[in-house]
């Protein structure tokens, strides 16, 4: 079975809809010219209800059908790392009434962690990003380590011995970890869990030393004291954190650079007017101020691009990820 490459929900249901509700008011809503869907819109979510790429769907879903005046309904397809909702998009007809809430895992990650797949980066045809978000490096307190530095050169005292959680394998979690010791040239044990909540756990009462955990999640521990937050991964400052950007702090690890990502994507082959009104949409949701205030909540940034920018954007974080398992020799079955 292909291990679940996800994350977990950024921002409660209750919360989301309360934002939905603000993305309601027509006056807000631009319109845009060129395609008009005329029947209902599915957007498949690769991924069990509730997650992150669900409630993003719904948004995404709920300003559609306000702009359009259809129903966008969201399909949790979950299973196989997120192949399984990929492929339930990429069997439909590429006429644009079916969406995929694509993300890191099954869009970037999978290409190279597993070693077959049924389909290829050129079968999807992409329409924007939505969401970007950092991951956090967390550590139990009685580790001896306040500064990142400090903390690579406990791991090497460590020499190999220290353990480090992740959400699963093949996991953002994980790899964000993978990366950074091959980056700071030290090394560490790999203890799997399933799921954030079973690592944190672990993490708080010492059975780990450090976890590469999503920032939305991690940095609650981390105001209150429970745990020590080092750094985060993205390449730049978070607006949620005074923690900076892990890459900053030694020279070995400027390379160093995770994001979690989710983008719309839609069959190769849709026409370009389904795609590009489907863009507009997405950039008109992601400009309204409700959206910004919501992203905030959610530790997260807006990433509207343009289809060929998310062409680029796809393919270099693939081909990053793609290094990153090589080197690891990380390839496992479907």
């Amino acid at each position: 079975m292909m291990v679940a490459v996800q994350n977990k929900p950024l921002i409660t249901r209750r919360r989301l809809l309360g934002g939905t509700a603000a993305l309601a008011a027509p006056a807000a809503i631009a319109q845009t010219g060129g395609w008009r869907p005329t029947r209902p819109i599915r957007i498949v979510v690769p991924a069990a209800a509730g997650g992150t790429g669900d409630l993003l769907g719904r948004l995404v879903g709920e300003y559609c059908q306000r702009l359009w005046g259809q129903p966008a309904a969201v399909e949790n397809k979950g299973g196989a790392g997120g192949v399984i909702g990929t492929m339930d998009m990429l069997n439909s007809p590429a006429d644009g009434y079916t969406w995929l809430l694509g993300n890191i895992g099954p869009q970037s990650i999978a290409y190279s962690l597993y070693r077959t797949m049924p389909y290829r980066p050129e079968n999807l045809a992409t329409v924007s990003n939505l969401l970007t978000a950092p991951n956090v490096l967390v550590t139990n307190k009685s580790v001896p380590a306040n500064t990142v530095p400090e903390f690579v050169e406990w791991l090497r005292r460590e020499n190999g011995a220290a353990a480090y959680a992740s959400s699963g394998p093949g996991q953002s979690t994980h790899l964000s970890a993978v990366w950074f010791l091959q980056l700071a040239g030290v090394r560490a044990v790999h203890i799997p869990y399933r799921g954030s909540g079973p690592a944190i756990n672990d993490l708080i009462a010492g059975t780990v030393a450090f976890y590469f955990d999503n920032l939305s999640n991690g940095i609650r521990y981390v105001r209150d004291g429970v745990l020590k937050g080092l750094g985060i991964t993205s390449a730049q400052p978070s607006p949620q954190t005074a923690m900076v950007p892990i890459r900053t702090t030694m020279p070995a690890l400027a390379p160093f650079d995770v994001s979690t990502w989710f983008g719309v994507f839609m069959r190769a082959g849709t026409p370009r007017p389904v795609i590009d009104e489907a863009n507009a949409a997405i950039k008109g949701m992601l400009e309204q101020e409700s959206t910004r205030a919501l992203y905030t909540q959610m530790a997260a940034n807006t990433a509207w691009c343009t289809p060929e920018q998310q062409v680029e954007f796809v393919a270099n974080d693939a081909a990053k990820w793609a290094s990153v398992i090589r080197q690891a020799n990380l390839q496992i079955d479907n």
